[in-house]
């Protein structure tokens, strides 16, 4: 897992870096609570990018980062979710109150 913080927009951008299951959820919830401890973002974005695997623990754990974002006023978005993990979250119901954008749209993004 890797975070990045951007002084400028006060966004606090965390690129995933290995699959969500239960043991790796608690782990990447302490340190993504522990960065917004510590710089106050007022974008976090969840990044994606190569996750192939999440379970139910994974989306609890997304969720609850929303929860805690929203509630100290930021926004919360999650990138370069591959069409396996969109439809996790879109039968979770996550998709529903987080903004997801997906691989397809980001290659259709940059065509247009």
């Amino acid at each position: 897992m890797i975070t990045d913080y951007e002084k400028e927009t006060r966004t606090l951008t965390m690129r995933v870096t290995e699959e969500i299951d239960q043991h790796t959820a608690d782990r990447i919830r302490r340190k993504l609570d522990s960065e917004i401890e510590i710089y106050s973002p007022r974008k976090v974005v969840f990044d994606f990018n190569g996750i192939e695997f999440m379970d139910s623990s994974g989306i609890g754990m997304v969720l609850g980062r929303y929860k805690l974002v929203k509630m100290l006023g930021g926004t919360f978005e999650i990138i370069n979710v591959n069409k396996r993990l969109k439809r996790i979250f879109d039968m979770s119901g996550v998709s529903r109150i987080i903004d997801i954008k997906d691989e397809e749209s980001e290659k259709n993004e940059r065509v247009i």
